[in-house]
C-alpha cells in the first residue's frame, strides 16, 4: 500500500505543479482518476445493463420455483454463466473510492509537511480539520455530505441499476452516504473534503454521459420487466397478511402442520381444499371412501376454519391440516403421495407446481362447475392434471378438442358426473313440498363484471315488484365481502317492500329449493338450480364470462350458451322492461320445463346419483395401480 500512496502522492504533486493552486490540483487530481478509470466505468455501465437485461427472466425463475431457493439460485448461476454476468462488480466502485480516499489522505498529510506547499484555496486552509471552534469550517462536511445526496439521488433516478432496487435500498444507500460524508468530513482535513464534493459531482456528470453514450433503454426491454415484476409481486403477496388475519396461533398451527404432514410416509390419498366452501365438492365421495376402504385421508386446507376440522373429530380417518397459500407452494413442490385430488385449476401454470419429489403421482382434477370449461376457464387450466373427472360428455368433449388444438398429451378423463349436484337433489327431495299461493323469484347474480348486480338488478327489480312474486336477491359472497355498503344500501331501500328481500346469509340451500324461478347471469347455479329443482331458469344477457380468449376455436358450442333457451330463456339487456310477463310465461310453463329439464339433465351429467361411487371406485383403482406398480419395480 505504500508503494501505492507514494504514487498518488506524486500525481497530486504533479497537478500542483500544473495549477500552483492546491485545490485546483485536487480537483485536477479527481479529474484524472475519473478519466483513467474511464474503461472500468463503461464495463460496470455494461455489465449493469446486463443485469437489468437480465432481470425479467430471473424474475420469472423465481415465480417459477417460488419456495424453492436451491432451484432458483441454480437457474440464476446458469443466466449469469450464459451472460457473462459478474455479479460482484458492483463493489469495484466502492473498493477503488475507499483506496483513492486512503492515498488523498495520505498525499495531503504529506503535503502539509513540505513547507513549500501552499495548501491555501478561496482564503481557506486546505490542512485544517474542523472543529467547533473553527466556525464556518463546519461547512466543509455539509457541502461533502450534500455533494453525497446530489451523487445519491442522481444513482437513484439515472443509475440503469440502482434505479431498479427497492425504496429501502435506493434510501437506505442514499442515507448511509451522507451519513458517512458528515462523519468522516469532520475528521479528516478540508482537502479530502474537496476530493469528494469534486469526485461525487463529476460522477454525477460522468453517469449522465455514459447513459447518452450506451443509453440502457437500446438493451432493456422495460415492458417485460415490469410485467415480471408484477408476476413475481403477485406471489411474493399471498399470505402476506397472514399474522394480520389468523394471528399468530395460526403461524404456529400452521408450521406445525406442515411438519406434521411430512412426518407420515407412505401417504395414498391427499386432497387440497382452497377453502371451507370445496369440501362440498368432495363431501360424497369422501364418505363413499370411508365407509368402503380402510383409507387415510389426508385433507390440506388453506382456511384455518375449515369445517373439516371439526368433522376430523368425529372421523379419526380424516387428518386435517391447515396449510396457507405461501406455505402451500413449498408443501406441493415436496408432496409424496400416491394420489392428490384438487379442485385448483392451473396448476403448474403459476406459482402451484407437480411435485419435484415424486413424478409419478396421479394429480386428478374435480370439476366445481357444470358448465363449459373451454369458455369459463383459463386456457390450459387442466393441462397439467393426470386424470380429469367430466360432469358431462359436453366437457369431455371440448378437453379432447382443447388437447388437439393445442398439441398437449391427452389426459385420462373419467366419466363421474357431478357430486354437488348428486348432494343437492338429495337434499331437495327429502324436503317436503308445498305448492305456495305466492310464487318465489330467486335473483343470483355471478361474481364477473358486469353481473346483474354491477349493470342491472334495480331494473329488474323495479320490473318484478307489485306482480305478485315474492323475490330474494342473494348476491355473490363476493359482492357481499367487496361492496358491503351497496349491499346495505339495497337494504335500506328496499326494507319497507314486503316482496323484497336483500339476502347476505348462504348458509343454507333453502332459499334456492324454495325459489320457483331463478334469473341469473352466466352462473352456474343455473344448472345446479334447474337440475335439482326442475324448474326453468331466466337467463339475463350480461356480457358473457370469457376466461379463455381461444373459446371459439374449438367446434363444441359452450353448454352456458347452448341450453340457455333449453332450461329456460334469455333475455337482452334492453328488454328488461319484459322482465315481468317473461317471469309469467316462465312460470305458467313450469311442467313443461320440468320434462325438458329432466331430460337435458341425462343428456348432460353422467351418473346422476351415482357420482362418489365413480369417483371412489376409480381413486380406489388408481391407489391400487400404485401399489402394485412399486411391488413389480421392487
Amino acid at each position: 500500500m505504500e508503494v501505492l500512496y507514494r504514487a498518488l502522492e506524486w500525481v497530486l504533486m504533479l497537478c500542483y505543479g500544473l495549477c500552483k493552486n492546491y485545490g485546483l490540483a485536487i480537483i485536477l487530481f479527481t479529474l484524472l482518476s475519473k478519466i483513467i478509470l474511464l474503461p472500468i466505468s463503461v464495463w460496470l455501465q455494461k455489465n449493469s445493463i446486463k443485469m437489468v437485461k437480465m432481470q425479467p427472466e430471473i424474475n420469472r425463475l423465481k415465480a417459477a420455483h417460488f419456495g424453492d431457493p436451491d432451484a432458483i439460485a441454480e437457474g440464476q448461476s446458469q443466466i449469469f454463466k450464459r451472460e457473462k454476468y459478474h455479479p460482484m462488480a458492483s463493489i469495484i466502485p466502492l473498493v477503488i473510492q475507499i483506496i483513492l480516499l486512503m492515498g488523498l489522505i495520505e498525499a495531503i498529510r504529506a503535503g502539509m509537511s513540505d513547507g513549500r506547499i501552499d495548501m491555501r484555496f478561496l482564503g481557506v486552509d486546505l490542512s485544517l480539520v474542523p472543529s467547533v471552534k473553527k466556525g464556518w469550517l463546519v461547512l466543509s462536511p455539509i457541502l461533502a455530505g450534500l455533494s453525497a445526496w446530489a451523487m445519491c439521488a442522481a444513482q437513484n433516478a439515472a443509475n440503469v441499476l440502482q434505479s431498479e432496487q427497492s425504496n429501502w435500498n435506493k434510501y437506505g444507500m442514499l442515507v448511509l452516504s451522507v451519513a458517512l460524508s458528515l462523519y468522516l468530513g469532520w475528521f479528516v482535513p478540508v482537502g479530502v473534503a474537496v476530493y469528494w464534493i469534486a469526485s461525487n459531482l463529476l460522477a454525477i456528470v460522468q453517469l449522465y454521459a455514459l447513459n447518452a453514450v450506451i443509453n440502457p433503454k437500446d438493451y432493456v426491454d422495460y415492458e417485460a420487466l415490469e410485467q415480471s415484476k408484477q408476476e413475481l409481486a403477485a406471489l411474493q403477496s399471498l399470505g402476506g397478511k397472514k399474522k394480520k388475519l389468523f394471528g399468530d396461533a395460526e403461524a404456529k398451527r400452521e408450521k406445525a402442520d406442515y411438519k406434521r404432514f411430512f412426518s407420515v410416509v407412505n401417504k395414498h390419498l391427499v386432497y387440497y381444499s382452497e377453502s371451507s366452501g370445496f369440501y362440498k365438492y368432495y363431501q360424497r365421495t369422501i364418505e363413499y371412501l370411508l365407509k368402503n376402504t380402510n383409507l387415510t385421508i389426508h385433507y390440506i386446507t388453506s382456511d384455518p376454519n375449515d369445517a373439516v376440522f371439526d368433522l376430523a373429530k368425529t372421523q379419526s380417518r380424516i387428518k386435517p391440516y391447515f396449510i396457507g397459500e405461501k406455505k402451500l407452494i413449498t408443501l406441493m413442490m415436496k408432496m409424496d403421495a400416491d394420489v392428490v385430488v384438487m379442485t385448483m385449476p392451473d396448476i403448474e401454470n403459476y406459482h402451484i407446481k407437480r411435485s419435484y419429489v415424486r413424478k409419478d403421482i396421479e394429480y386428478i382434477y374435480v370439476q366445481h362447475g357444470m358448465g363449459s370449461i373451454n369458455l369459463t376457464m383459463r386456457k390450459g387450466a387442466e393441462d397439467h392434471y393426470d386424470t380429469v373427472f367430466c360432469v358431462g360428455e359436453h366437457q369431455k368433449q371440448e378437453l379432447r378438442e382443447m388437447e388437439a388444438l393445442n398439441r398437449t398429451p391427452e389426459k385420462n378423463l373419467v366419466e363421474t358426473g357431478y357430486s354437488l349436484l348428486d348432494d343437492m337433489i338429495a337434499q331437495y327431495e327429502g324436503r317436503p313440498h308445498v305448492e305456495r299461493e305466492v310464487k318465489q323469484i330467486l335473483i343470483a347474480p355471478s361474481w364477473q363484471k358486469d353481473n346483474i348486480v354491477d349493470s342491472c338488478l334495480e331494473k329488474i327489480l323495479d320490473g318484478l315488484q307489485g306482480k305478485g312474486y315474492d323475490v330474494t336477491v342473494r348476491p355473490h359472497p363476493q359482492h357481499v365481502r367487496h361492496q358491503g355498503a351497496y349491499m346495505e344500501q339495497l337494504k335500506a331501500r328496499y326494507e319497507s317492500c314486503d316482496d323484497v328481500t336483500i339476502q347476505t346469509d348462504f348458509s343454507s340451500n333453502t332459499t334456492v329449493f324454495d325459489a320457483d324461478l331463478l334469473i341469473t347471469d352466466w352462473s352456474d347455479i343455473a344448472w345446479e338450480f334447474a337440475f335439482t329443482t326442475k324448474k326453468p331458469v331466466l337467463f339475463i344477457n350480461t356480457p358473457m364470462k370469457v376466461m379463455n380468449p381461444d373459446w371459439e376455436k374449438i367446434k363444441t358450442v359452450p353448454m352456458n350458451i347452448e341450453l340457455r333457451n333449453v332450461v329456460g330463456c334469455a333475455l337482452e339487456l334492453d328488454d328488461l322492461d319484459k322482465i315481468g310477463e317473461t317471469a309469467e310465461t316462465l312460470l305458467n310453463r313450469q311442467a313443461e320445463f320440468r320434462e325438458a329439464i329432466t331430460q337435458t339433465m341425462k343428456e348432460h351429467v353422467y351418473h346422476v346419483g351415482g357420482c362418489a361411487e365413480v369417483e371412489g371406485k376409480y381413486i380406489i383403482s388408481a391407489i391400487q395401480r400404485k401399489i402394485r406398480d412399486r411391488k413389480e419395480t421392487k
